[in-house]
């Protein structure tokens, strides 16, 4: 048994204890180096300044997540959906595959001043971005999830004459679930960023317009303190679905 194992609630103290001394490591660079307040503020200036305005970061973590929530769910929902038609349908796979896998390593933020030509600003554009983002960490993975299936499963199913709605119900996603939540994961994560991308483009809310504007007027305060939420808030979003995997587990 290793030292890790050791540790009394090592799957929360751990990271717990990693916390707090990134938090020390901080403090101490700005207290021993001296650093300017504009540079970089202490942890105690962050947290005082989440304290003096909680409902501004509260109002904005609530757009963000918002944006997260809905564009990371109708891009997973399309990449799933995506992936099923996909591996079910040869032409399709053949014709599209290797575009939509290589359109995955093309930067989003490319397609973000063509979102804003063709929607204009606002919520719906910052959600048609995340859900783009979110789309191919999830087509790829669930495509070759789905592909993937042992085929003494499919034998089985095929011997008791199930239809292919049945096998792919039965067998297929089951068989699949490691990878689709490998790209759920992906794309969780994605959606944060996606989300702060779009704000900094496409709206004028969020925890991305905030530290935006923070930036602009140097105050590095506002820029951390939003970081923070932004921080906690991609934590919970990429904990929950990996919540979901454990309690899925196979």
């Amino acid at each position: 048994m290793s030292y890790a194992d050791r540790v009394p609630a090592a799957r929360f103290s751990l990271p717990a204890g990693g916390l707090a001394v990134g938090v020390l490591a901080w403090w101490a660079v700005v207290v021993l180096l001296d650093v300017p307040p504009y540079l970089l503020p202490s942890p105690a200036a962050v947290a005082d300044r989440l304290l003096a305005r909680p409902g501004l970061y509260l109002r904005n973590a609530r757009i963000t997540l918002e944006t997260i929530l809905a564009g990371g769910a109708v891009g997973v929902l399309c990449g799933f959906g995506a992936a099923a038609v996909v591996v079910h349908s040869t032409v399709l796979r053949r014709a599209l595959a290797p575009y939509l896998v290589t359109a995955r390593v093309l930067p989003k933020i490319a397609v973000a001043p063509l979102l804003l030509v063709y929607l204009g600003t606002g919520a719906g554009t910052a959600v048609a971005f995340v859900s783009l983002v979110a789309f191919f960490p999830t087509f790829v993975s669930s495509a070759s999830g789905l592909r993937e299936t042992p085929e003494e499963y499919l034998d089985l199913l095929r011997s008791v004459d199930a239809g292919p709605v049945r096998t792919f119900l039965s067998v297929r996603i089951p068989a699949a679930l490691p990878a689709v939540f490998a790209g759920l994961k992906q794309s969780a994560a994605l959606a944060v960023v996606g989300a702060v991308v779009a704000e900094w483009i496409l709206t004028d809310a969020g925890l991305g317009y905030l530290i935006l504007v923070g930036a602009e007027n140097v105050q590095t305060d506002v820029v951390l303190a939003a970081v923070v939420v932004l921080f906690a808030e991609g934590m919970a979003v990429y904990g929950a679905v990996a919540a979901v995997e454990n309690r899925l587990s196979w």
